[in-house]
């Protein structure tokens, strides 16, 4: 699909198709993150930025007990939350956003995580992708986060072309009905995760193989 254009009926339905057979693949899918709250999510989704879900659900237990709310963690010593977090990498750029997050919640939202896209991406360290997380997964609000596996994913199957993220972002809202958007990104993250490998993809065992262009298709290993 060219990105400066319009997605005809054909493309429409080719995108649909592939959606879902993603969904017959993941009936139900969220993130794995686990969070009881949209603050503990906002903060759980900044900390998992090049590391995993698992690693972060070991963090975030000990974190929100010690700081279980946005002021307690806007008021939080750095140096001390900077060891709770320290296992998630980049801890120093990590502890610096969401305490800086926390504290933007205070001061302009009364601490309540707003539900607007618009909204969120003010809060220092959120940007487009850990937004849409937040709205598709804590509010059911109809949008599409685009991480690396979304971009790898979508590009293989000829979704985009687009190299950045939010064109790429858009290319789907085009292609997809808004009241889908909300199941998009975790099908495609986890069937990057599962199948559509970046190094290996599984193309031998995939149910998108005759959907998709990828010239480099890895052959069986038998």
């Amino acid at each position: 699909m060219a990105s400066d254009t319009a997605p005809d009926a054909a493309a429409r339905r080719r995108a649909r198709t592939i959606l879902d057979r993603l969904v017959r693949r993941y009936p139900e899918m969220h993130t794995a993150l686990d969070f009881d709250d949209p603050w503990q999510l906002l903060v759980s989704t900044v900390l998992s930025a090049q590391t995993t879900d698992d690693n972060v659900n070991r963090v975030t237990p000990g974190l929100f007990e010690r700081w279980p709310t946005a002021a307690d963690l806007a008021a939080a010593d750095p140096t001390e939350v900077e060891k709770v977090v320290f296992s998630t990498g980049f801890y120093r750029q990590k502890t610096t956003s969401i305490i800086a997050l926390s504290r933007d919640l205070i001061d302009e939202f009364d601490g309540v995580v707003p539900a607007e896209l618009e909204a969120l991406v003010t809060l220092r360290g959120v940007g487009r992708k850990t937004a849409s997380v937040v709205l598709a997964e804590a509010f059911g609000v109809p949008a599409i986060a685009v991480d690396t596996h979304v971009m790898r994913v979508t590009r293989r199957l000829g979704l985009t072309t687009a190299d950045d993220p939010e064109q790429i972002e858009a290319d789907l809202r085009a292609l997809f009905p808004m009241r889908r958007w909300a199941g998009v990104s975790m099908r495609f993250i986890q069937f990057g995760r599962e199948v559509c490998d970046a190094r290996r993809p599984r193309c031998w065992e995939c149910e998108l193989v005759d959907r998709c262009p990828h010239p480099d298709k890895t052959p069986s290993p038998g």
